[in-house]
């Protein structure tokens, strides 16, 4: 059985591991699990930000990950979610965590008030465009564009 929560500080060497694996699919992000440990830590301290983890009831493993930070939309003219990382361990993929994992962000962001949530994917993980979809996530117009910045 898989619970979905609230991550704690304890549950960071395993992030670090669910986020290693969500790098190695995505092309535009590198592992680096010193800047994944601090990125997770500023998460989990931010009360603009919450992280979701789906624990297997039999072994206190995490099988998955999901995080939502809150942002201002001047088009929806209030609080709207950005939603990372959400990624499932390959080994327990297609058994409905992913989908437990979305519907808990969603219920987060409702009760946070926001009025819309987001996520960037990359183009060519068509298994997971395809899960998006299948969530009644909508694919837009935009096109994400970024530019790194000095330390």
């Amino acid at each position: 059985m898989i619970n979905i929560r609230t991550a704690n500080p304890d549950d960071v060497p395993q992030l670090v591991t669910l986020l290693k694996a969500l790098f190695a699919i995505e092309a535009d992000f590198n592992f680096d699990p010193d800047k994944q440990t601090q990125g997770l830590q500023l998460l989990l301290k931010s009360d603009q930000a919450c992280i979701l983890v789906a624990e297997s009831s039999d072994d206190e493993n995490l099988r998955g990950m999901c995080s939502i930070q809150v942002l201002i939309s001047t088009a929806e003219g209030g609080a709207v979610g950005l939603l990372e990382d959400l990624v499932v361990a390959a080994d327990f993929r297609n058994q409905g965590i992913g989908a437990k994992l979305l519907a808990a962000a969603v219920n987060w962001a409702d009760l946070q008030g926001l009025k819309r949530l987001q996520l960037l994917a990359d183009k060519n993980n068509s298994p997971a465009l395809e899960f998006y979809e299948k969530q009644g996530w909508q694919s837009t117009q935009l096109v994400c564009l970024k530019r790194s910045l000095k330390k």
